[in-house]
C-alpha cells in the first residue's frame, strides 16, 4: 500500500481504493444488486445490525459506494464520505441530518438555485429559520449567528457569478461560535481547493458536475469526520437519497482522470475569461483567475490548484444580445449543468427566472445579457476562435 499522504492527487485517484485482501481487480468490480445473501443467522445478525454495512441492503451500503466514497474522501483529506443520489439529494440530507425544528441557520446569499429553495421554502416549513446574508460582508455574517444557530451554510465560488466567500473565515466564525459549517465545493472541486483544510466541517458537493465530468451520471457527496457523517447517515437511511451502483461505479471512473480535466479546465478558463475581458461587446468578465477580478488575492490563497473551469460574462445588448448568443453557438452545447467533457452554455436570467422568478434572479444579480459558460476538454484555440465568430454574429445583429 501507498501511504496517501505522502503522493499528489493526481496518483492517488489511481489507487485510493486498493486496500489489504481486496481483490486483484485493477478496475474494481460493479456490485449492481439491492441486496446481499447471508450465509447464516449470526452473519444476518451482524449485517443487520451493523451501520452503513456494505454487504446488507443497497440503502444502507454497498461495495461499489464503499470504494468511490473512500475516494473522494481522500480526495478532500477527509475520514469518511457518504454517497447521494444527486448534489440536492447531498446538500438537503447534509442539512436535515444536522438541524431540527427550533433551530436557525446562516446561509449566504448567493447560492445553487437548488440550495435557494431548500433554504427559502423547504426549511421553514419544518420551523427551521434561515438568515441569508451577503458574503462579501464578513461582519454580517457574524451578527447573523444566535445563539439558535447550528448551521452556516456556503458556496465558493458561487453560481453563477464566481463570487467567493472566505472560508477561514467562516471556520473561524464557526469555532468561536460553537457552530457547524458546511461548504459546497462543487465548482471549486479538491483538485483546486480543499475546504476542511481551512477548518469546514462538512462538505457537500454535487459529483453530477466535475467529480463525474463526462455528464452521465447523477450523484452528490457530503464529506467531514467519521462522527459528523455517521450522524448524517441515519438520516440519509432514512430519506432514501442513495446513489445507485451502477451511478457509483461511473463515478469512480471519471474520478481517475478529475486531476488532468480539471487542470486542463482551469488552463482554459484562465484563457477564455482574458480574452473575453477585453472584447468590446463583453460588459464584464466573472472569473476568480483574472487579476481585474475584486477577490483575487483570496482566490490565490484559498483555491492553489487552480481557479476553475467555470466564468459567466454579460454582454452589453442585454436579455437580446444574450439570447442570440447562446443561438449562435457551435462548439458549445445549449445545456444545464457544467464540469463535463464538452462545453456547455446557458443564459442565467432565462433559467433562473423559470425556477426562481424573475425578482428573485434580478436580488441575485443576474443581468439579463450574462452568460454562463462551462469550459470543456476541447481545444482552447478552437473555444476562442468559436467565441470571437459567435460574438461576431451578436454585433452585427
Amino acid at each position: 500500500m501507498v501511504d496517501n499522504h505522502a503522493v499528489r492527487l493526481d496518483t492517488l485517484v489511481t489507487r485510493t481504493d486498493r486496500a489489504p485482501g481486496s481483490l486483484s481487480d485493477v478496475a474494481p468490480a460493479l456490485h449492481q444488486t439491492a441486496t446481499f445473501r447471508a450465509a447464516d443467522d449470526a452473519t444476518f445478525l451482524k449485517m443487520a445490525t451493523t451501520a452503513r454495512h456494505a454487504s446488507y441492503y443497497t440503502r444502507d451500503g454497498n461495495p461499489t459506494i464503499s470504494h468511490v466514497e473512500s475516494l473522494i474522501a481522500a480526495l478532500e483529506g477527509a475520514e469518511s464520505c457518504l454517497l447521494a443520489a444527486s448534489g440536492m439529494g447531498a446538500m438537503s440530507t447534509a442539512v436535515l441530518g444536522l438541524v431540527r425544528q427550533g433551530d436557525h441557520m446562516v446561509a449566504q446569499r448567493t447560492h445553487y438555485m437548488g440550495t435557494t429553495q431548500l433554504l427559502a421554502e423547504v426549511l421553514p416549513r419544518f420551523g427551521v429559520e434561515v438568515s441569508v446574508v451577503d458574503q462579501l460582508d464578513s461582519g454580517a455574517m457574524e451578527e447573523a449567528v444566535t445563539p439558535k444557530t447550528r448551521l452556516v451554510v456556503v458556496e465558493t465560488p458561487a453560481n453563477p457569478l464566481l463570487t467567493l466567500t472566505d472560508l477561514a473565515h467562516v471556520a473561524q466564525l464557526g469555532r468561536r461560535h460553537g457552530v457547524l459549517t458546511l461548504c459546497d465545493n462543487t465548482i471549486g472541486t479538491p483538485i483546486n481547493q480543499q475546504p476542511l483544510r481551512l477548518g469546514i466541517d462538512i462538505v457537500v458537493h454535487s459529483a453530477t458536475k466535475f467529480l463525474g465530468g463526462h455528464h452521465d451520471l447523477m450523484a452528490g457527496a457530503i464529506v467531514g469526520t467519521r462522527a459528523l457523517v455517521d450522524q448524517i447517515w441515519r438520516s440519509h437511511v432514512v430519506l432514501g437519497a442513495v446513489a445507485d451502483p451502477f451511478a457509483g461505479w461511473l463515478l469512480m471512473r471519471g474520478l481517475r482522470t478529475l486531476a488532468l480535466r480539471v487542470q486542463r479546465q482551469n488552463q482554459t478558463g484562465l484563457r477564455i475569461a482574458t480574452h473575453l475581458a477585453t472584447h468590446p461587446k463583453v460588459a464584464c468578465v466573472n472569473y476568480p483567475g483574472l487579476t481585474s477580478h475584486p477577490q483575487h488575492a483570496l482566490a490565490t490563497r484559498q483555491m492553489p490548484g487552480g481557479f476553475g473551469g467555470l466564468l459567466s460574462f454579460e454582454l452589453r445588448g442585454g436579455f437580446k444580445a444574450g439570447n442570440e448568443f447562446v443561438n449562435a453557438m457551435h462548439l458549445p452545447a445549449r445545456a444545464v449543468s457544467f464540469g463535463g467533457f464538452e462545453s456547455l452554455a446557458t443564459q442565467p436570467a432565462a433559467m433562473w427566472a423559470g425556477s426562481i422568478g424573475n425578482s428573485a434572479a434580478e436580488a441575485a444579480g443576474i443581468a439579463p445579457g450574462l452568460i454562463r459558460f462551462a469550459v470543456g476538454l476541447e481545444h482552447p484555440d478552437d473555444l476562442l476562435e468559436d467565441l470571437d465568430r459567435t460574438l461576431a454574429v451578436v454585433e452585427r445583429k
